[in-house]
């Protein structure tokens, strides 16, 4: 008898390497994988040859599938098959609505379990030497969704500009005009920003810049999305660390 049960999976931010042991067990026992647009790919060649894999992905307010209906496929596949693995980009806590597809599921019977996954918003800046805490210059950070439910600057955005605070923000660079003002509103023209566009990707690129340029930067180099937003002190650091790992790299060819 097949039990049905849910397993939300966090995929990582993009390297298909990024990804936990225990998330990569699940995806080779599914009977049936609903994936996200963000999720990489290659993170399919897991799945059993008979696995049905059935994309839902959301890009730019274009559905493959309405929340309902991955909801209703859930509980649907999970009855007629098993084992249904609901695949998320980054972590399925964050930002990711997984907590609303485990509700539906419980209430409809389901098993459910959780296998959390890197989240973007911590491992796309440390893999560019971007801390996000740092002694003397930030302790503490927030991930801010750029865009709300019905499309708004999220309010939390005008509460972080006025903290020390790293600030990291998700789905944010249609919105890049609006965060800048609220920043330079607080007379933070010269904080250090960047932005990292496919992070973790092998066609990953970045723009660095300060509040008031960075606006420019994004439009000269043509950046896109997916991408974050990172405001902070701690943004500087990442040109520290280059000149050091260079200095390195020429004593090592000495």
């Amino acid at each position: 008898m097949k039990i049905p049960k849910l397993v939300l999976i966090g995929a990582g931010p993009g390297d298909p390497e990024l990804i936990t042991l225990k998330a990569v067990k699940a995806l080779k026992e599914a009977a049936v994988i609903l994936y996200d647009a963000l999720v990489n790919p290659e993170l399919l060649d897991y799945a059993k040859p008979e696995a049905e894999l059935i994309f839902v992905g959301k890009r730019k307010g274009c559905y493959a599938y309405a929340q309902d209906q991955i909801h209703e496929l859930i509980v649907q596949r999970a009855y007629a098959k098993g084992l249904v693995v609901r695949l998320k980009g980054g972590d399925p806590f964050v930002f990711g609505r997984g907590s609303e597809e485990q509700e539906f599921a419980l209430q409809h019977k389901l098993e459910v379990e959780v296998i959390p996954g890197i989240s973007s918003s911590m491992a796309v800046p440390a893999l560019q030497n971007i801390p996000l805490t740092q002694r003397g210059q930030a302790e503490s950070f927030w991930v801010i969704t750029g865009t709300t439910r019905d499309h708004r600057l999220s309010d939390d955005i005008r509460l972080a500009a006025k903290s020390n605070a790293t600030v990291i923000v998700l789905m944010g660079t249609a919105k890049l005009d609006e965060i800048v003002t609220v920043f330079k509103a607080e007379g933070k023209h010269d904080l250090p920003v960047a932005i990292i566009q496919n992070g973790t990707r092998k066609d990953e690129r970045v723009g660095i810049g300060t509040v008031q340029t960075i606006a420019e930067v994004y439009q000269n180099l043509k950046l896109g999305n997916p991408a974050i937003i990172v405001l902070g002190h701690v943004v500087a650091h990442r040109a520290k660390l280059q000149n050091l790992l260079q200095e390195q790299e020429l004593s090592v060819q000495v």
